[in-house]
């Protein structure tokens, strides 16, 4: 089980289930309370009815008195009262009143007058002077059936002499009980699940920062560059940093060694050169011929030295950057046009001509300038040495999704098999067809560093037709 989907989980078992059991308990409550509350009013009003037929039963004329004749018109009485979200149209009380025997003397039916509830819990503990009351069902096995029974006792000179009773069906209230437990279910399941969404969206986040730490030490792992993740998770950020620091630690160990064996590597040909035609300049009968093509031969290493310098500390400059670099807008027309100025004489000289579309028509991206131009450079400087004399180097875009692709084409003699798969290797360089030199064998490394700082990639391989074609894809703006 994966780490998100775990704190999911528990996440659901300490909220989400505690969520609806709690709602379970307060949806089981309110029938319970608004009993209570009905219960309780009702004992108002039976206490305040006894008061008014204390004088009536003593006197023995309650049954055909005002008391019963205002009861009575009471439960004739039409009403259409909007409570709330209820409407009440009918009056529910039925009230009965007994003597101190338990005989009923009055009831506001006219169906148990002259009945015996001495025994009912209302009467019984009334008249002993407890509090009564009782619930009694109509249909025996529907509880919606019941009807609530509330005594309170006639009183005379602090003597029970009857009992009043007020009785009000339980079903006339169930509409309010169970539209409180529908809304208080919605809504309650509506926090339930507003509490899982909530939950999964942080989850979702802290496993999109997971996996980007997971990212950032894969690629750390496979020697690729690669920004330190942030998160709105302090910890998380803490981590990103220790891990970037212990990166950068174990790097700069590595850097001192491969970089001194890189410089070792590149400055060993051309010091060798510059000592051989050293020695020779000493020779006193050196012919000025002689003399002056090992000069020109010192002064081309040493610039073959100054070039290999400034590229590695380039691209140890550019692999060392733990952030991306400048984002500013880079029209690619003006940038490759730039590029083909700059090396239009040596094309020239060498009657290779240089094709581009206009300007005005390439699109633009966002990037480092500086850097694009040194990596678009490379590739044209690549094919202008491997164009054969009077061929065409071309220099154009592409727009495919979401990338921008800049493209350089020759028509030189391709990439051999042997070296197809080592052309990013460092210090590897193929000979010139025209037999001078090789390069460094660094500029394609800098040129994919520049790509992959930008988002993008570097492609390079033989086009169908002959030559090669390169391919600098990076993210439109």
């Amino acid at each position: 089980m994966s780490l998100s989907l775990r704190i999911l989980v528990g996440y659901f078992v300490i909220v989400g289930l505690t969520g609806l059991f709690a709602l379970m308990i307060v949806v089981r409550e309110v029938k319970p309370s608004i009993r209570e509350t009905i219960e309780e009013s009702m004992v108002d009003t039976a206490n305040l009815l006894a008061a008014l037929a204390s004088d009536e039963l003593r006197d023995g004329t309650l049954a055909k008195g005002r008391f019963a004749t205002q009861v009575r018109a009471y439960s004739q009485r039409q009403i259409d009262a909007p409570i709330w979200h209820f409407r009440k149209t009918s009056l529910d009380y039925r009230i009965y009143v007994t003597d101190a025997q338990g005989i009923v003397v009055f009831d506001s039916e006219g169906r148990a007058e002259g009945m015996d509830y001495s025994r009912w819990n209302d009467v019984a503990r009334t008249l002993k002077g407890g509090y009564g009351a009782r619930s009694t069902r109509t249909e025996p096995n529907d509880d919606a059936s019941a009807v609530f029974h509330v005594a309170a006792p006639v009183l005379d000179a602090g003597r029970v002499i009857g009992v009043l009773t007020v009785a009000k069906p339980i079903s006339k209230v169930d509409p309010i009980i169970a539209r409180s437990e529908n809304v208080i279910t919605r809504y309650g399941l509506a926090l339930v699940a507003a509490s899982l969404a909530l939950g999964l969206f942080v989850t979702v986040r802290l496993s999109l920062a997971v996996r980007r730490l997971q990212r950032y030490a894969r690629e750390v792992s496979e020697g690729l560059h690669a920004e330190v993740p942030q998160s709105g998770a302090r910890e998380l950020n803490d981590l990103a940093q220790a891990m970037a620091t212990m990166r950068g630690k174990l790097d700069g160990k590595q850097y001192v060694e491969r970089y001194v064996q890189a410089l070792t590597h590149e400055l060993k040909s051309p010091l060798a050169a510059i000592r051989g035609a050293s020695e020779l300049l000493s020779e006193p009968d050196l012919p000025a011929e002689e003399r002056a093509r090992f000069a020109q031969n010192v002064q081309t290493q040493s610039l073959r030295m100054q070039s290999a310098i400034e590229r590695l500390l380039l691209l140890s400059r550019l692999e060392a950057r733990d952030s991306a670099p400048a984002r500013l807008p880079v029209p690619l027309g003006a940038l490759a046009e730039a590029c083909v100025d700059a090396r239009a004489a040596v094309a020239e000289q060498r009657g290779i001509v240089l094709d581009m579309p206009p300007a005005a028509e390439w699109p633009t991206v966002r990037g480092d300038a500086d850097l694009l131009g040194f990596a678009l450079g490379n590739l044209l400087d690549n094919a202008i040495d491997f164009s054969p004399v009077g061929a065409h180097v071309e220099v154009g875009f592409g727009v495919q999704g979401p990338l921008v692709m800049l493209t350089v084409r020759d028509h030189g003699p391709g990439i051999p098999d042997y070296a197809r798969e080592r052309i990013f290797e460092r210090f590897f360089s193929l000979p010139r067809p025209d037999g001078s030199r090789h390069g460094s064998g660094l500029g394609l490394v800098v040129a994919r560093e520049v790509a992959q700082l930008h988002g993008g990639q570097i492609e390079v391989d033989n086009a169908d037709g002959g030559g090669v074609l390169a391919r600098l894809s990076l993210p439109a703006s």
